[in-house]
């Protein structure tokens, strides 16, 4: 796999290789010359260095350590043992890594380095006679030769050699801006899905156009793992792009065509006037051209539409990734079951090796706890978002400060990682999100059915709404529960805190004992509140007066879980209440205003309250 840390280790731009006598003093010298001006740091042997006919180690080194090769095929190349070797080992590593391998004709035709002919028919024979006509060695070279005879490059006969070269130098000037992406700092648990996604690629035959989609929550590492399989195979494509933060950048669609049309052809700026103008020319230019596309953070099929809009946009081979919060989006954009790859939390081990780099630098001498570590890795979760953010800010830091850090997010999320991960709250419908509040409020671990019932009380249109928070990783299905990640449970719920910082009676929902005792026992409620769910691990009283619930006309759900009321009269409930469940309510059945009366769902179980149901409009 190629990454941008094995990139950074690469010493040269370009490895020349050439027969001395016939290119040194002229073409040689000056392409040389052309790429060491613009800048491309070239490898050039020495030959009076060279010993015997092996390739040398330090030669072998140098070509390992170049990112492009260049292999001037002048009339005595073939004559060379060492030039053979040298073009054969080039081609070994195009074939195994990422060396791109451009061929330059001087002087003779590319079928005679092919079949081969001519100087190179004599040459081959020579070492036949050599070697034995059939022997290992010499059928590597005539493979080799005939390999890179086929490449695409240059051919001069007699032409402007000095057009030739600035040609060149201009194409590889291009090529070397295609360079591998910046992963991540650490790359914790990258590498083994690399090589399931690059598995799913390989299976697709080589004029297939493949969608790939990269599904998960926000900060679960979709882009990092987009970006590191770019660098494991963009080398194989015609031209590549990676169009970053698409949701952000999608307020001018325009722009993004653009940008794509300008990276995928190498600089080329195209005068993109129009949304359906963009359309039409990557169409046009690149149907026929072997491409990777990346579009990270999808949220809107416009932006489908306007960049990958189908397979036919792009020639054979190519391969779009698209990576995004909403699998149905991926779905409707029709890629199936099997290429949508669902980006998971790290392993407990990979998540502790990632904090641990982050949080702890080699030099650093203090000396943290090892419960403290283990909070830290209880709140991120496997997120590898919050482990990076979480580990920087606690890096270098005291035990006291790592408690006192700890407590405040106990209480109130990060702010870096709060912003992240409320983006696809923000993207959500009404109805949806106050399906998801209400999850994240109360019925985190609950049962399927139970959340559904309760809801669709309150006309929520649950089923659909449930299939859409799962669909954009805000919540997960397990063994008929509803589940979601620790992190956007308090991402949900910090939303309501701000609905008022200071004044429990003023947000839309209940749920921590102190506010609802604050709230009830004092008749501080108002009509803000839509929802109070209270589920103690043990019976315990609390005083809930006759008007506690009388300013709360938008109440509609009320849950009171191993709640008992140390007042014994009637309560008065809001008409508006849907679900009213209280297994050990007071001995006084709940009073209503005059008029209609939503009530769906009752329970009462633990009472010995005879209930009359024919005093509430009952609505099922």
């Amino acid at each position: 796999m190629a990454s941008s840390s094995s990139e950074s280790r690469k010493s040269y731009n370009v490895f020349l290789s050439f027969r001395g006598p016939d290119v040194r003093n002229n073409f040689l010298n000056h392409l040389y010359v052309a790429l060491n001006q613009a800048g491309i740091y070239t490898y050039i042997d020495s030959e009076e260095l060279r010993k015997g006919e092996q390739i040398s180690h330090a030669l072998m080194k140098a070509i390992k350590e170049s990112r492009i090769a260049i292999i001037i095929f002048s009339e005595g190349y073939a004559s060379s043992q060492w030039c053979l070797e040298e073009v054969a080992k080039i081609m070994e590593r195009k074939e195994r890594e990422d060396l791109m391998v451009f061929p330059v004709f001087y002087k003779v035709e590319p079928r005679e380095v092919r079949t081969p002919q001519k100087s190179y028919r004599e040459a081959i024979a020579k070492h036949e006679s050599k070697f034995g006509k059939n022997s290992e060695e010499v059928e590597r070279w005539k493979k080799a030769l005939f390999d890179a005879g086929n490449l695409s490059g240059w051919d001069l006969n007699d032409g402007d050699e000095a057009e030739l070269v600035k040609g060149i130098v201009k194409e590889i000037s291009m090529r070397l801006h295609r360079i591998p992406l910046h992963v991540a700092k650490y790359q914790v648990g990258i590498h083994p899905q690399v090589v399931k996604l690059e598995s799913m690629i390989n299976m697709k035959s080589n004029n297939e156009v493949l969608f790939i989609g990269l599904w998960g929550k926000g900060g679960i590492g979709k882009t990092t793992l987009a970006k590191a399989l770019h660098n494991a195979i963009f080398r194989q494509f015609e031209g590549s792009c990676f169009l970053a933060n698409v949701r952000e950048a999608s307020k001018d669609l325009v722009l993004l065509q653009r940008k794509l049309l300008s990276e995928i052809l190498l600089g080329q700026e195209l005068a993109v006037l129009s949304f359906h103008g963009g359309i039409t020319l990557i169409q046009e230019r690149l149907c026929h051209k072997k491409v990777l596309l990346i579009l990270d953070d999808v949220d809107e099929v416009e932006q489908l539409n306007a960049l990958a809009g189908k397979h036919e946009w792009f020639g054979g081979g190519s391969i779009v990734i698209i990576t995004s919060r909403d699998r149905h989006l991926l779905a409707s954009h029709g890629i199936d079951e099997d290429h949508i790859y669902e980006v998971k939390t790290l392993k407990n081990c990979e998540a502790r090796e990632l904090f641990n780099k982050h949080a702890f630098l080699r030099n650093n001498k203090i000396i943290i706890r090892r419960d403290l570590v283990d909070g830290a890795l209880h709140y991120a979760n496997g997120l590898p978002l919050a482990l990076e953010v979480l580990g920087s800010f606690l890096c270098g830091r005291t035990e006291l400060e790592w408690e006192s850090a700890l407590n405040k997010l106990a209480k109130t999320p990060n702010k870096t990682i709060n912003d992240v991960l409320k983006l696809s709250y923000d993207g959500l419908e009404n109805y949806a999100k106050e399906i998801f509040l209400d999850i994240a409020c109360f019925f985190k671990g609950r049962d399927k059915f139970y959340i559904v019932e309760v809801l669709d009380s309150c006309n929520f249109y649950t089923t659909i709404g449930v299939q859409v928070l799962i669909e954009k990783s805000l919540i997960i299905e397990e063994g008929g529960k509803l589940q979601m990640h620790d992190l956007i449970q308090l991402m949900g719920m910090d939303i309501i805190r701000q609905e008022s910082h200071d004044v429990p009676g003023e947000r839309s929902r209940l749920w921590l004992r102190e506010d609802v005792d604050d709230v009830l026992s004092g008749d501080m409620g108002t009509n803000a509140i839509k929802a109070i769910v209270l589920n103690l691990p043990k019976t315990e009283a609390i005083y809930i007066g006759p008007d506690a619930f009388k300013n709360m006309k938008r109440l509609r759900v009320l849950i009171m879980i191993n709640v008992h009321n140390s007042f014994q009269g009637p309560i008065y409930l809001p008409n508006e209440l849907r679900w009213y469940e209280w297994p050990e309510c007071p001995p006084s059945f709940p009073k209503f205003s005059l008029g209609p009366k939503k009530l769906v769902g009752l329970d009462m179980h633990k009472s010995k309250i005879q209930v009359v149901r024919e005093q509430f409009k009952v609505h099922i």
